[in-house]
């Protein structure tokens, strides 16, 4: 299986790309996570829907706005609305900020790790 985070924007106006993707695969929808982060003493979030693996080639989206979200916001409040209408749960937690990576790359293998330890995506397989 592969699993891979597609980077929408930093959740401007990408966000609503993001609940768009949210409402056309509520089938396929397996976790909606809400990561916050501290950077220059203010809490911000990533939001990512994840999605269960495709039938054919075994590809898991992880799509995500990363870090452009002020937390609280009204954003996260249309995030929190899109889940409650598709009777899915936020899961909120915090993690390190992208920026104390060298590459975004090494940030989402830190972020996969953190998902897989917590089940919230299947190990490889």
């Amino acid at each position: 299986m592969i699993q891979r985070f597609i980077e929408l924007g930093e959740g401007y106006s990408d966000l609503y790309e993001l609940l768009e993707i949210m409402e056309t695969n509520k089938d396929r929808i397996s976790q909606l996570l809400c990561l916050k982060v501290k950077k220059e003493d203010k809490m911000y979030a990533s939001l990512v829907a994840v999605l269960h693996p495709a039938l054919e080639g075994k590809f898991q989206p992880l799509y995500i706005c990363r870090e452009g979200v002020p937390y609280p916001s009204k954003r996260i409040d249309l995030f929190e609305a899109k889940a409650a209408e598709l009777n899915k749960e936020v899961i909120t937690f915090d993690v390190k900020p992208s920026t104390d990576f060298a590459e975004t790359e090494l940030f989402f293998h830190y972020l996969t790790g953190i998902l897989r330890l917590n089940y919230l995506i299947p190990p490889l397989s």
